[in-house]
């Protein structure tokens, strides 16, 4: 596939992260504040085309990064991050929440209105994906007092028929949104102002809120993206190139994901009897499963204790 949008630089950017995050230490917390610290200074250094680069790529889970592990655990900070620095360059007083699991993880603020985010990143492996997964119910229950709440996520992995979620999205003011869409409103800051960009943004949390709920992809997707393109003839433009971003970052993400499993499967290939049985025995972590069989001991819940008489 030809590229017309995406650069080999975004690539290479993308190729660094996706490694700098599996050499991180094992210290959640010092690792997460690192990243960010990185990518606010790259973005300042590189400007919006860094910005672009990670919100066209990363809606995508590297297939290298194990399930339930510190790297994917930290590459989800990344991708909250990720929405952080788009909010900020459109004007927003933006910040990464950290701590507690009943919050979102992204707040954000101006003099007219504020709401909370969250990023939602897939493996394209993943085929069954269910209402749970996008956590829109959850996001209205994180607002905390906040009118309005967004969930962000690569376009290509949403529903594009029916789904409850969309129903959720107006029946709760839950914003169900695209990194291809903050791409856009970062452009827009720049191309017309901050303030332009908020007041947009304002407009499609508006739209959202003002639906009759529907399970109709169509419909949802309809009002959201004609409420964008309708405030400003500029962003037609704009909307074009960006579209054509998220089909050519389904390419990159194939050809990433297939290059790894490739190599995984020579991998496997070349094994000898002896490191092929080894590897079955790591993926089925039968010895952390034996030291915690061999851990259960009698609690003493059940002794009498000395008679008081």
């Amino acid at each position: 596939m030809n590229l017309e949008v995406i650069t080999q630089e975004q690539i290479d950017r993308r190729n660094y992260w996706v490694n700098k995050i599996s050499r991180l230490s094992d210290d959640f917390g010092v690792d997460a504040e690192k990243v960010e610290g990185e990518i606010d200074q790259e973005i300042r250094d590189i400007g919006i085309d860094s910005l672009l680069g990670h919100l066209r790529l990363c809606g995508t889970i590297p297939e290298r990064y194990g399930h339930d592990t510190s790297e994917e655990k930290l590459y989800s900070k990344y991708t909250d991050i990720v929405i952080h620095e788009a909010y900020s360059s459109m004007g927003f007083n933006s910040l990464v929440l950290k701590g507690r699991a009943d919050i979102a993880d992204v707040e954000c603020v101006n003099d007219d209105y504020s709401f909370v985010a969250d990023a939602k990143a897939f493996r394209l492996s993943r085929t069954a994906k269910n209402q749970k997964d996008f956590k829109v119910q959850a996001m209205d229950g994180w607002k905390h007092g906040k009118p309005y709440a967004m969930v962000v996520c690569p376009v290509y992995q949403l529903p594009s028929r029916t789904s409850q979620i969309y129903q959720q999205a107006g029946a709760r003011s839950v914003c169900i949104g695209t990194y291809t869409h903050l791409a856009v409103f970062s452009r827009y800051a720049r191309v017309k102002s901050k303030d332009k960009a908020m007041e947009l943004m304002h407009e499609t949390f508006k739209a959202v809120a003002a639906m009759n709920p529907s399970k109709d992809a169509n419909t949802y997707w309809q009002i959201v993206n004609r409420t964008i393109l309708d405030f400003d003839v500029s962003i037609g433009d704009i909307w074009k190139e960006e579209k054509r971003a998220s089909v050519e970052s389904i390419y990159v993400s194939r050809e990433e994901s297939l290059g790894f499993l490739a190599a995984e499967r020579e991998r496997i290939i070349r094994l000898s009897k002896k490191e092929a049985i080894k590897e079955v025995l790591k993926s089925s972590k039968i010895e952390n499963k034996v030291k915690a069989i061999k851990s259960v001991v009698d609690n003493g819940l059940l002794e009498p204790g000395e008679s008081k008489t």
